[in-house]
């Protein structure tokens, strides 16, 4: 007899209908087989289907039992298919009748019949929305990242009797409901504040600005000066993340299996600080089955590259794409995978390799041929793609001894949204958000300056030797200190503090 159960397989961070084909037949000797290009993890369910249908009070006397994933022709890897298999199974062989059709379903089977959560299961629910499947049964560990999903009668269940129980109408179960804006409002909170940062005014400052244009940074300066501290701080003053992005980055972490158990958004915008001992892998993402990687575990969020100068070459050269595009394409052999990476890069490093050129009460016993070799390890490239080059120096005993308490996160917030506003009104129809992604064409459109500030500008690409490049970031920076300032036109005073975020290229380390 034939049975056909609705499932759902993942390919990267995306999901597409799969088709259970089960048939069992007699014949004079025993035989199994499956087809439809499943990867070991899919092979290997047999055994643990087995198990899990005879501890689960159902007999397994198949003489020859042929199983089919369809489509054929596209991959199916991990243990997302054993709970279909077993119910067709029991289907095939007429130990139960299905009653409720209409339902897809995924899950890991332990040898008890327990069942085991997947990844991806977000994505797999918001498949069946687009397919028009009514319902997806998942394991109870995986129903707050599917319940999120408006349109899905998404079914909870905890082993393979029940799951049988609910086909055959034997138990009635509630679609489990997640609201995704309380899902927001409870999971959008962050455990560090900018208040607590003491001093560094300056540096605030500028990182509202890069927060207000989406503008990436590299902050140089000694140890012990709070780069780290800063950096860890900028996701709390970056607009509260929308619904389509917290789906977009809890997809990838559903994917990769870091959802973590019973949540359903990643509501908060993810800081990912990789050690400088990363490969281009782990950095980008991929493997023989690819995964994501830093940048894509970071989008919408901050990716946070401390001692830059500490990390291969090679590896910060493999940045380029995901920053230029948004997105990273892994090909493998059996397979192509697209990964969002929409982030914010923040990087960090010392003004020499002790440390201590710019420290004013340490002494540096570093080179000028030694300092040079050691700025010389950033990337090119990768400097190019960073608007803010911002110096942050030791703190003081006065501003660390303070009992004040610095200014809020959420308040600094408030003028970061309202800069964006602006930008998302500026740029409707242009296909980008912000200022950092400006082209020459948007920068001729909506970057005026007014006689000052040309003058400014003009002085000081001669004074400092500035580039093309140069000019181009300051424009762009000045742009977001405009709308910080709620101004249309950029001033001198807007040009002038864009300047200062150019520390490299006013060779101050020369």
């Amino acid at each position: 007899m034939l049975a056909q159960i609705k499932s759902v397989g993942t390919y990267g961070i995306e999901s597409y209908p799969v088709d259970v084909e089960v048939n069992v037949s007699h014949s004079d000797f025993r035989r199994v087989a499956l087809v439809g290009l499943p990867d070991t993890a899919v092979k290997e369910s047999l055994e643990r289907v087995r198990a899990a249908v005879l501890n689960s009070g159902y007999h397994y006397r198949v003489f020859r039992l042929t199983i089919n994933l369809a489509p054929a022709d596209l991959r199916k890897e991990g243990p997302s298919f054993d709970l279909p298999i077993a119910v067709g199974i029991l289907a095939a062989s007429e130990q139960i009748v299905i009653a409720e059709t209409d339902y897809a379903m995924t899950g890991e089977l332990a040898l008890d019949g327990t069942l085991r959560p997947v990844r991806g299961c977000l994505s797999m629910a918001l498949c069946c929305r687009e397919a028009g499947i009514k319902g997806l049964i998942v394991p109870e560990e995986n129903a707050d990242e599917a319940g999120v999903v408006e349109g899905v009668d998404v079914i909870p269940l905890r082993n393979l009797a029940e799951v049988v129980g609910f086909l055959t109408r034997k138990i009635v179960m509630e679609p489990y409901r997640v609201h995704p804006n309380d899902a927001l409002r409870r999971d959008s909170v962050y455990s560090v504040d900018f208040s607590e940062v003491k001093g560094q005014e300056h540096a605030k400052r500028a990182l509202t600005v890069a927060a207000a244009g989406g503008h990436n940074v590299l902050m140089i300066g000694p140890p012990g000066a709070g780069k780290s501290m800063l950096a860890q701080r900028l996701p709390t003053i970056l607009p509260t993340m929308t619904l389509e992005e917290a789906l977009e980055t809890t997809r990838v972490y559903s994917a990769d299996g870091r959802l973590g158990r019973n949540r359903a958004l990643i509501a908060s915008r993810p800081f990912r600080a990789p050690h400088h001992t990363v490969s281009d892998i782990g950095l980008v993402g991929g493997g023989t089955y690819p995964r994501p990687g830093e940048v894509s575990l970071a989008h919408h969020g901050v990716l946070f590259l401390d001692e830059l100068p500490q990390f291969e070459r090679k590896t910060l050269e493999v940045l380029r794409q995901p920053m230029e595009e948004g997105k990273v394409h892994i090909s493998r052999a059996k397979m192509t995978v697209t990964y969002p990476s929409e982030f914010m890069l923040v990087c960090a490093l010392n003004p020499c390799p002790c440390g201590y050129f710019t420290d004013p009460r340490k002494e540096c016993h570093c080179t000028p041929r030694q300092i040079r070799q050691y700025l010389s390890r950033i990337s090119g490239p990768l400097l190019d793609r960073i608007d803010i080059q911002l110096e942050v120096p030791s703190v003081n005993y006065r501003d660390l001894h303070s009992s004040a308490d610095g200014e809020p996160s959420a308040r600094i917030r408030e003028r970061v949204v309202a800069a964006r506003a602006v930008q998302q009104r500026r740029f409707a129809g242009e296909g980008i958000f912000c200022n950092a992604r400006m082209t020459n064409r948007h920068i001729k459109k909506y970057c005026r300056v007014d006689e000052r500030a040309e003058s400014l500008l003009s002085a000081a690409m001669e004074s400092f030797a500035l580039s093309a490049r140069a000019y181009t970031k300051i424009l762009k920076v000045a742009r977001t200190i405009a709308d910080l300032d709620e101004s249309d036109v950029i001033r001198a005073e807007h040009i002038g503090e864009a300047i200062q975020y150019r520390s490299l290229d006013r060779n101050l380390w020369a």
